[in-house]
């Protein structure tokens, strides 16, 4: 039988047909087989759209010799959920978004100390055998060298030296050439095809954003506080933004309209930066 749609499309039919009500949950799905037949497809890719939603926690029991069934919601509902520390809410999130077979994670942030802090987890569950996604897609979007960022900055007077700035920058390029290097590590180490890319803005975020696998996004204010910073020899007053600090509010797709609607517009605001005024960001010192 030659397959006439994807794992990815079976999955996002099945996702609609599970969050429309059509399938509620504790139903029992169709059989694989039945569902290979109704799709066209190979039974080899309903398992993998069967595993991309139990990753989603959206169906239950996922195995090769019974029917799954739809997943019965647990925890708070999403009127409840609170925003946490990025520092909290952001690892077990990525964590979560590194059980689907394509992983994709988009991220908008001053410098992506966050992001590589959060998928050390799902990277060391693949180094240990208990994860292997078949492709993990990044992108990136960081503020670029060639601007007067409007935070970190002094609270009085100028940069003289380009001191704030060169420390963001050694910040940035740092943080990223870190992320990018463990995450191509898995296509050497365990086969995975991944793609790792960054773009740079010519403005400073106030916000920081992170989608995951094209259902989720975590939302966060940039707060700037007034804090003593020492820069080489010097003591300075500088404005600035805890990142690991800013409250993370969560929006998934399916949870009402309103966090349908955000999700799907906060996907649109960055595919227009990524593809308008970003340019391609080199992480290295430069002059």
């Amino acid at each position: 039988m030659t397959p006439h749609r994807s794992h990815h499309e079976v999955a996002d039919e099945l996702r609609d047909r599970i969050r429309s009500g059509r399938l509620r949950p504790g139903q029992r799905m169709p059989t694989q087989a039945e569902l290979a037949l109704e799709f066209g497809v190979e039974r080899g890719a309903v398992r993998q759209a069967l595993r991309i939603l139990q990753g989603e926690q959206l169906l239950a029991n996922v195995s090769k010799g019974s029917p799954a069934t739809v997943a019965t919601p647990s925890g708070p509902s999403p009127d409840t959920v609170r925003p946490e520390p990025t520092m909290v809410g952001l690892a077990p999130r990525i964590a979560a978004a590194f059980q689907a077979s394509h992983v994709e994670i988009d991220a908008l942030c001053l410098t992506s100390v966050s992001l590589t802090m959060a998928i050390g987890e799902p990277l060391r569950q693949i180094h240990a055998g208990q994860l292997k996604p078949a492709k993990v897609d990044v992108r990136v979007l960081l503020p670029s060298r060639d601007i007067d960022l409007a935070f970190p900055a002094p609270v009085e007077g100028e940069d003289e030296g380009g001191h704030v700035h060169r420390r963001w920058l050694d910040q940035r390029n740092a943080q990223g050439q870190v992320l990018r290097h463990n995450l191509r590590m898995l296509r050497t180490t365990h086969g995975i095809d991944v793609r790792v890319e960054f773009r740079a803005l010519p403005f400073t975020p106030p916000v920081k954003l992170y989608l995951l696998n094209g259902s989720e996004a975590l939302f966060a204010y940039y707060t700037l506080t007034q804090r003593r910073e020492q820069i080489g020899q010097e003591s300075m007053e500088m404005w600035d933004a805890q990142g690991t600090q800013s409250m993370l509010f969560p929006f998934h797709s399916g949870d009402g309209l309103r966090d349908t609607t955000f999700v799907e517009q906060s996907h649109l605001w960055f595919n227009a930066l990524w593809e308008t005024i970003s340019q391609d960001l080199q992480l290295n010192p430069g002059p």
